[in-house]
């Protein structure tokens, strides 16, 4: 039987209960425990997939085709494991199906309620995860924070499971938030101490307090909070505010996070943990001989993370390439109106276009690839942004000025990007994209197939329109070359442009499977151009001095 984990959160959101999670199992894999972690989002959407990345950041999706919450990308690039769709679940998809099983007349004419039916769909799911692997531990995230009214049945069912399995089976961890007043030049235990109280009413005793802080806890406040919260001393853990995520498990390996934890569950903590990987990776994120500066050209910059995967792919290729990343945030609607992407380019090492919805902030995009493509710096496309460098390249090189994607303009008389054929008939938009895993195969010679070292790759999808395969012979001979092809389909999936130092196009989304222990073959490749890019500009600049 497996243990289980479960994390709440107090005071305020965001402070971090999917990296606590993440770098907890982390540590509990690197002493040869296996386990896997699951998100409970409290609000009613099915899955964040209609959500607008303002709203919920980016929409992370996994091999199976769900779409889900980016902590699943924190799960992933921590622990080097594929998650899936019952790795998140939301009180949308616990309505929705408790709803499915009273239409059908499971409940025989029973008052379905909040208790006992929604609290046993929610533990069905939490035990879920169990029948489908052998888990020595899962960890589940409580979505939201500890006091809201969509939290509560979630809380309640957490109870229920707690007598149910048994304490030596089950143990909760509450991340809270320690404020720091700077006027009176002292750290606060009030808000914590409300929020234990909170829980506390729920019928929830924590077992372990994760305290948030940007100042040092001393024992007088440790043990104040001991006291105060009805828990030990020893399982107060300061969590102090880190240079890089990456630094939390040894962070918390340092506080004993996971020794507690092993010892309150009744497993051996006796075992050290082998982190020599993720040491190893530290030490080439923090000491780079290098560094390059790509503009990150997107239509959702004021939020950083609705394009979370991409930024901590960089963070990976860059370790790799022992290289400093900076992303520079490009928003595509200040490259429209007539301004030239070269005054802003000129700096740059390379160009990322991120993907995207919509035909807000395309004249942009489309503008910064007409210039990267010019000027010959290295240029890589996600799924829109690929999109967008078939449309440039038809407008621009092949002369059909008309040419644009079906989503743009509809009554286009080139549609180069096109609704896909299976997409034509749908009306719903919740999880009815291409999604998911798919196969793509690669063309010997081609920089991809340099990257990943193989002829056939299977990347993760996020979409619903594709390059127009009638004009594919077309631009093919003006030198934009499809080389990544899905076997089964035969649809585009990687557009590289001929004589071009880096020009690729992808309609995957491979930032979805950048880890730490596996940065992506294309971010290191991109890389590794700009850092080209940026010598050879180097050396020109001095043989021109």
């Amino acid at each position: 039987m497996a243990k289980y984990i479960f994390v709440t959160g107090g005071v305020t959101s965001s402070l971090g209960k999917g990296i606590i999670a993440a770098s907890l199992a982390k540590l509990l894999q690197a002493r040869g425990f296996t386990g896997t972690i699951q998100k409970f989002d409290p609000y009613i959407n099915v899955d964040p997939g209609t959500l607008n990345p303002y709203e919920h950041g980016e929409c992370y999706v996994t091999d199976d085709g769900a779409e889900t919450d980016l902590d699943l990308g924190h799960y992933e690039r921590f622990l080097n494991r594929a998650t899936s769709q019952a790795n998140n679940v939301t009180t949308g998809s616990i309505y929705q199906t408790v709803i499915q099983k009273e239409r059908r007349g499971e409940y025989l004419g029973k008052t379905v309620q909040v208790i006992p039916h929604i609290t046993d769909e929610i533990k069905r799911r939490v035990k879920l995860l169990e029948q489908k692997g052998n888990y020595d531990v899962i960890i589940t995230e409580i979505g939201g924070t500890v006091g809201d009214i969509e939290s509560l049945p979630y809380l309640e069912a957490l109870r229920q499971l707690r007598m149910e399995l048994g304490k030596e089976n089950c143990l909760n961890i509450h991340l809270t938030l320690i404020p720091y007043l700077s006027a009176a030049k002292e750290l606060k235990t009030k808000p914590t101490q409300h929020s234990v109280k909170e829980l506390l009413q729920t019928g929830i005793q924590p077992d372990i307090l994760v305290c948030r802080t940007e100042h040092p806890l001393s024992d007088d406040i440790k043990r104040k909070l001991a006291l105060f919260c009805n828990v030990e001393e020893a399982s107060v853990i300061e969590a102090m505010d880190a240079e890089t995520i990456y630094d939390v498990p040894l962070l918390m390996l340092k506080e004993k996070l996971d020794v507690i934890t092993l010892k309150k569950l009744g497993l051996d903590y006796t075992i050290e943990p082998d982190l020599t990987k993720w040491k190893a990776f530290l030490g080439r994120l923090k000491n780079p001989t290098h560094e390059v500066k790509i503009g990150l050209v997107g239509k959702y910059n004021e939020l950083p993370d609705a394009y979370k995967s991409i930024y901590e792919s960089f963070v990976h290729a860059g370790a790799e390439n022992e290289c400093k990343v900076k992303v520079v945030s490009i928003h595509s609607e200040s490259l429209e109106n007539g301004k030239d992407p070269a005054e802003k380019f000129k700096d740059l090492d390379g160009v990322l276009v991120a993907p995207g919805f919509g035909e807000r902030g395309i004249e942009g995009k489309l503008n910064a690839i007409k210039s990267v493509r010019e000027l010959g710096i290295p240029f890589f496309g996600i799924c829109l942004g690929m999109q967008c460098a078939v449309v440039e390249f038809h407008k621009n090189v092949m002369g059909l000025a008309d040419a644009s994607s079906s989503e743009v303009n509809p009554d286009s008389e080139h549609k180069v990007i096109d609704l896909m054929e299976d997409q034509k008939k749908i009306t719903e938009y919740g999880g009815t994209m291409r999604l998911g895993a798919y196969e793509c195969k690669l063309k010997k010679g081609s920089k991809a197939y340099e990257a990943y070292g193989t002829g056939l790759i299977t990347e993760r999808h996020r979409h619903r329109y594709e390059v127009n395969s009638d004009y594919v012979k077309g631009f093919e001979k003006a030198g934009l070359l499809a080389t990544g092809i899905n076997p089964k389909t035969g649809l585009v999936e990687i557009v590289e442009l001929k004589d071009h130092p880096f020009f690729v196009g992808v309609q995957f989304h491979p930032e979805l499977k950048s880890t730490v222990e596996n940065p992506h073959p294309l971010f290191i490749a991109f890389v590794k151009a700009a850092l080209a890019s940026k010598k050879a500009k180097y050396q020109k600049e001095r043989v021109e001095a």
